[in-house]
């Protein structure tokens, strides 16, 4: 095999809570992530010459060893020596820097790409070993669906499909940096947490009426405070008929979950047609 292609799909999280802090900073968390069918799509291709060419079709994006993709090309031959070079396409559609897991979805496709191109047949927990090196988030992007996350998010329990919806992804124009949401985060006794248990009921239970009732990321209060902006996406979704909606991740991305078909392509309508959502508004499904 001298070339290959693969799809890099984004989260989201049906319940996000924060546990506690470790001694290094870090935060522990309990978490329910999901893959949806919004995707990136990379293109691998072995070459002669020894160096690693990436190209990808946003301007803006590195295309050197500050990209992820760089890194785990770089990282994946440290530990399995190859002798080629390697020529590396990405087409981006998952919104930069949206709380979706972009990024860490392509430092995993790249494992997986390495894997197969240079048939070192690397088990799962191998290939997760290796991508916990390059974000927390990677280790789910290699194993996908849907699954419990705990630890600083290493730890997955993978977990049964949720109940069937349409998701409506939008995402403002605007930038959350994740370590100040996570430092402004008040853990205190009187914090209110979600509760991701109940989450995982109602999955097992396939109702997404309780899953939408459980809906719940702790993170919102101190983006929200942040940017008002995501509150009213997250409002509007609601109005428009989204049986639940929260936040993914740190922010800015909002999803909304809906039973009903034509509500969710209304809905898909109304925030296409604003000028600043337009070109960050999907439509999606659970994958």
């Amino acid at each position: 095999m001298n070339r290959i292609s693969i799809k890099s799909y984004a989260k989201i999280n049906l319940g996000l809570d924060v546990t506690g802090v470790l001694p290094n900073g870090y935060h522990t968390v309990k978490m329910i992530m999901q893959t949806i069918s919004l995707c990136d799509n990379l293109y691998f291709e072995k070459r002669k010459q020894p160096d690693i060419i990436l190209k990808t079709n946003l301007p803006y994006l590195p295309v050197n060893e500050k990209n992820i993709v760089y890194k785990a090309i770089k990282l994946f031959k440290e530990n399995y020596p190859f002798p080629d070079g390697l020529y590396c396409n990405i087409t981006k559609h998952i919104p930069v820097a949206a709380g979706m897991a972009g990024g860490s979805g392509n430092a995993a496709a790249a494992l997986i790409a390495m894997d197969r191109l240079f048939s070192t047949r690397l088990s799962m927990d191998e290939l997760m070993k290796l991508g916990v090196k390059l974000g927390a988030d990677v280790p789910f992007c290699l194993l996908g669906g849907t699954a419990l996350a705990e630890g600083i998010g290493e730890l997955l329990t993978p977990l049964p499909s949720p109940p069937k919806a349409k998701i409506l992804i939008v995402k403002p124009s605007i930038s959350v940096s994740t370590a100040d949401v996570y430092n402004a985060l008040n853990l205190g006794p009187d914090s209110v947490h979600p509760d991701i248990n109940a989450c995982i009921s109602a999955i097992k239970d396939n109702s997404l009426y309780k899953l939408c009732s459980r809906l719940g990321n702790i993170l919102e209060d101190v983006t929200f405070k942040q940017h008002p902006e995501i509150s009213e996406i997250k409002e509007q979704m609601l109005s428009l008929g989204a049986a639940g909606a929260l936040m993914s991740g740190s922010g800015p991305t909002v999803f909304g979950l809906f039973s009903d078909e034509e509500k969710a392509e209304s809905a898909h309508k109304y925030f296409s047609s604003l000028p600043e959502y337009q070109k960050n508004t999907h439509l999606c499904d659970f994958t």
